[in-house]
């Protein structure tokens, strides 16, 4: 067996690979994100991630930033629009100190106000760092025009007004609303037996009251195309493009992914890459991304060049996409497509942190994990007909958003 199942009596859920490796990973991955905050609580689900490090019932901050760090491992923390994660990597004689400290955060922060006020200003420098960056500020903005008046478009981070108004009382709400234990999952890859794994989450973990979240998330159903340009006072020209994609449990996502891949992904080999920057060279960086949510899901294209041949750049593009909507891939020219994205999934799992993010998203999301073998199947069933079907879908011109900034002043 790849993977080791099972659930506490409160309904979290932990899924265990073991490796041959000496070192540990492990993480909470809770299903709370920016999208489940109210509208006046816009950055709450980050500001949470933040302030669960700044003292528990046990711990001051101090305490729980040298809990593992003291043994040379790493405790983490990162916040998505539809998650929250916790998560440790260390040496596996650690195992319980690291599960012990993610527990201990997780459910018994007190988030005292002076850390809260504190923190409040880290997460405003955050912001204003963030907006130094068009080259990622673009990505939130675009992300906020598709997904207009809807929870799921709002910046992670949020507005310094809205992080300034959060209060103790916003903090409870949110983690009452969504820090549920069926809303959990704890991910473990490691040479812990599962046993071991088993004997730890119970110890860690099953004295955590059993809760259930309501299913209160509303879907985003309105979406359309927008042409938005603005001023910027930017040295170059960044220009996003896209349209709603699959969301994740949709059987053409694996499709969407391998065309996603062959168009604009990270390799240098990309369409984007070869006739964009390589072939024209007017593009330092280029790129196409997929991002699947739960009941949606985002296509777009990046791109960043001298505001003097943006029009060139993005007529580039745009042959491309005209490209995979009106020629079906020939017969090798699917089967390296394939390999290369196979050969990608096999050389990220030497990662033992992210493929237990991976482990850990996956059973949260679906109930379940596929093997590799069954990953690399869906992959070598696509057709060329099926990709061709999902370019006209995702990648017609009258269905593409943009958003552009230009050099000027603000």
């Amino acid at each position: 067996m790849e993977f080791h199942t099972f659930s506490l009596p409160n309904g979290i859920r932990v899924i265990h690979k073991q490796t041959a490796a000496r070192t540990g990973h492990c993480g909470l991955i809770i299903n709370a994100g920016s999208r489940d905050e109210k509208p006046h609580q816009q950055g709450l689900a980050h500001f949470i991630e933040h302030c669960i490090f700044k003292g528990t019932e046990r711990r001051k901050t101090f305490h729980i930033l040298s809990r593992l760090d003291s043994v040379g491992g790493e405790i983490n923390a990162y916040t998505t629009k539809e998650h929250t994660c916790v998560y440790a990597s260390f040496l596996d004689r650690h195992l319980s100190r690291a599960v012990d400290l993610i527990a201990d955060i997780c459910f018994h922060s007190t988030f005292p106000e002076k850390e809260m006020r504190k923190e409040r200003d880290v997460i405003i420098d955050e912001i204003h760092s963030y907006r130094d960056t068009p080259a990622e500020m673009i990505f939130d903005d675009f992300e906020e025009q598709v997904f207009s008046r809807h929870s799921i478009g709002r910046n992670i981070l949020g507005t310094e007004e809205s992080v300034r108004k959060l209060s103790r009382e916003d903090v409870f709400d949110l983690i009452g609303r969504r820090y549920r234990t069926d809303q959990m999952v704890f991910a473990s890859v490691g040479p812990a037996s599962p046993a071991r794994i088993k004997k730890v989450a119970e110890r860690f973990f099953g004295e955590v009251p059993a809760s259930a979240a309501d299913n209160d998330r509303t879907p985003f159903r309105s979406y359309y195309p927008q042409q938005v340009e603005v001023e910027r006072e930017v040295h170059q020209t960044h220009l996003m493009m896209g349209n709603m994609a699959y969301h994740a449990g949709e059987e053409k996502k694996t499709g969407l992914v391998l065309l996603n891949n062959l168009l604009g992904g990270p390799a240098m080999n990309s369409r984007l890459n070869l006739h964009v920057r390589e072939k024209h060279g007017i593009a330092y960086h280029i790129e196409s991304s997929y991002t699947a949510y739960s009941d949606t899901g985002l296509f777009q294209i990046y791109l960043g060049t001298d505001d003097r041949v943006r029009a060139k750049a993005e007529q580039l593009v745009l042959k491309e996409l005209k490209s995979l909507r009106d020629k079906k891939l020939g017969t090798t020219q699917l089967h390296m497509a394939k390999q290369q994205l196979i050969g990608q999934i096999a050389l990220n799992q030497e990662s033992g942190s992210g493929t237990m993010l991976t482990l850990g998203k996956s059973f949260l999301m679906y109930g379940k994990v596929d093997s590799l073998d069954e990953v690399y199947h869906r992959i070598e069933a696509i057709s060329a007909e099926e990709l061709l079907e999902i370019a006209n879908e995702i990648l017609s011109p009258d269905a593409l958003s943009t958003l552009v900034f230009r050099p000027g002043k603000t």
